[in-house]
């Protein structure tokens, strides 16, 4: 009896624990950029291939306006903004091991460009840019990484154009949570950056029939990996107050 009421009690302490669950925090200093992934049509405009499955989730977030915000931020504050797009070429078609979601994106030709030395075709479609962000991407602060492949940043140049710039903390937004944004924050941290995720920057396919919330998903994984999850209005006033 007595071993039962001490499992039960330091089970009562292990649970409290992770109910407390630390926040680290984050400060914005000279060392400071901002990252975002997949700022492109096919995930955010309602033209694109995927608004089926991630456009209730953008909407309810703001998703456009506050990634919006993220590019503004970088532009009055002098912050260092990192694209980090995703393309598929014609080669990419080729591949024989794919996940599910990668064998989805290739079959609606999600991101696809005709050629990785060519723009042509790339005005307008599924790879390109939300056309409310150019303006800001041609901007002397934005840097555009090499495309990532699947979801995570280990296929393209992010890490180094981070490090060769000295950065060691990130603020991370974009698209689609629980993938290339989620995956970004993963292998940023196991790579000794720290990193604090724009909750209301993002946003996921929610697919009730399945079960399955992407967006939710994502949100407890940036809670328990990340130094410290802002919305975008938060993020605005750590900026007006640093």
């Amino acid at each position: 009896m007595k071993k039962l009421i001490m499992i039960v009690g330091l089970a009562a302490v292990s649970l409290n624990a992770f109910a407390q669950l630390p926040d680290p925090g984050f400060t914005i200093d000279e060392n400071t950029a901002i990252v975002i992934t997949d700022p492109q049509n096919d995930f955010l405009s309602p033209s694109g291939v995927t608004w089926g499955v991630v456009g209730k989730s953008v909407e309810a977030n703001n998703t456009v306006d506050n990634i919006e915000t993220l590019f503004k931020l970088g532009e009055k504050y002098n912050i260092p903004v990192f694209v980090s797009p995703h393309y598929y070429y014609p080669s990419d078609h080729n591949w024989k091991i794919e996940g599910a979601l990668e064998v989805l994106m290739h079959n609606i030709k999600m991101f696809d460009r005709t050629d990785a030395l060519s723009t042509s075709g790339f005005e307008g479609s599924g790879a390109d840019w939300l056309e409310p962000y150019k303006k800001y991407i041609n901007a002397d602060n934005v840097i555009v990484a090499s495309p990532h492949k699947v979801y995570g940043p280990e296929t393209n140049d992010l890490s180094l154009q981070l490090r060769k710039r000295k950065i060691d903390n990130v603020i991370l937004g974009g698209m689609s949570a629980n993938l290339c944004t989620e995956s970004h924050m993963r292998d940023l941290v196991e790579d000794g950056f720290r990193v604090a995720v724009v909750s209301d920057a993002t946003a996921a396919a929610q697919i009730p029939d399945a079960g399955l919330d992407g967006y939710a998903a994502a949100m407890v994984n940036f809670r328990m990996i990340s130094s410290h999850v802002y919305t975008t209005a938060e993020l605005e006033q750590a900026f007006e107050t640093k």
